[in-house]
């Protein structure tokens, strides 16, 4: 697969860098069952670009999951590019003759996305109190921005429904799980007009810079049209928090400082309650997700022990939901 990979972009190189430009510094960064990430860098007379390949390396099923295409995904950049957000700006988005399949190409930005530092590391203590209200800030200017075609919608109870059907088919009887669904079934908000969610903004998918703060939002294969506060509370669950309980937002900030940016950058005038209504339903859909993770093991589908350690910590979302269920929805 390296050689796939080594060729097309040794192909790409004089197209991104100009004649004589080169490939340097390959290195492939991660990659799952089916996507991969790379770093690598192309040299030449335009002087050196760091640059970040995201590619397929399995076709997506269109009618599993949530997940964009990478094409969509690449709009999707451009679209919050426009708006104002911070993004890894798109540099190409694979042809069929590139030979490296369904694939697009971002500038490497610099900065931190391990969740534990950004909460805990003395590099960022400057910046952390800043955090929250650019985490509003940014959210304002993503759900400004113009969704790409065929983008879906989803509400809370479309959300509610397909996260239990999937906690019903896993067989598991977890009493605060069954509360909650039926709790927050009954208390949905009443609808907003859908915009253009990240849908998977949380601490871990924002690079963050010791000085500058966010200066990337990361990872949008997960993103929809939905209510705002969806965005809003997903980044305030507690397992984003990262052992910092007490700073609600991705661990580093508080509610109104996130709300305030939200609403200084154009962002809708949310209430506190919404969002901590959304905020239990991420806390639900995460702990059916770490059931699943459970599940795939058990079974024999999955082998790797990262899928049992993330089971574990379907207790922890049930305690978040105790908590917020306590102080009312």
């Amino acid at each position: 697969m390296s050689d796939l990979v080594r060729a097309g972009l040794e192909r790409l190189a004089a197209r991104l860098g100009g004649e004589g430009a080169r490939l340097a510094d390959l290195q492939r960064l991660s990659g799952g069952a089916s996507m991969e990430t790379w770093a690598f860098a192309v040299e030449g007379e335009r002087g050196r670009q760091d640059l970040i390949l995201r590619r397929r390396s399995a076709p997506m099923d269109p009618g599993e999951g949530r997940s964009v295409s990478l094409a969509t995904e690449a709009a999707l950049i451009v679209a919050a590019h426009g708006a104002g957000a911070p993004v890894a700006e798109l540099v190409h988005l694979a042809a069929p003759d590139d030979g490296l399949g369904e694939a697009h190409i971002t500038r490497r930005v610099s900065g931190e996305t391990l969740g534990r530092k950004i909460v805990s590391d003395p590099r960022f203590e400057a910046v952390r109190p800043r955090l929250a209200r650019q985490c509003g800030e940014i959210l304002a200017q993503i759900h400004s921005a113009a969704p790409p075609p065929a983008l879906k919608t989803v509400d809370a109870l479309e959300e509610l429904a397909r996260y239990e059907e999937a906690y019903r088919k896993s067989g598991a009887q977890r009493p605060i799980l069954e509360l909650a669904f039926q709790h927050l079934k009954k208390h949905a908000p009443p609808p907003m007009a859908p915009v253009l969610l990240h849908g998977d903004f949380r601490n871990g998918n924002l690079m963050i810079d010791p000085d500058q703060g966010v200066v990337a939002v990361l990872d949008w294969e997960l993103s929809h049209c939905g209510d705002p506060a969806e965005d809003l509370g997903w980044i305030c669950v507690n397992s984003w928090r990262f052992g910092r309980a007490d700073r609600p937002v991705g661990g580093f900030g508080d509610y109104q400082d996130l709300l305030d940016g939200y609403r200084a950058a154009g962002g809708a005038d949310i209430p506190l309650s919404r969002l901590r209504y959304w905020q239990a339903l991420g806390s639900l859909k995460w702990g059916v997700m770490c059931l699943m993770m459970y599940a795939s093991y058990a079974s024999g589908a999955e082998s790797s022990v990262e899928r049992p350690m993330i089971g574990r910590r379907v207790s922890e979302t049930e305690i978040d939901l105790v908590t917020l269920l306590e102080k009312g929805l």
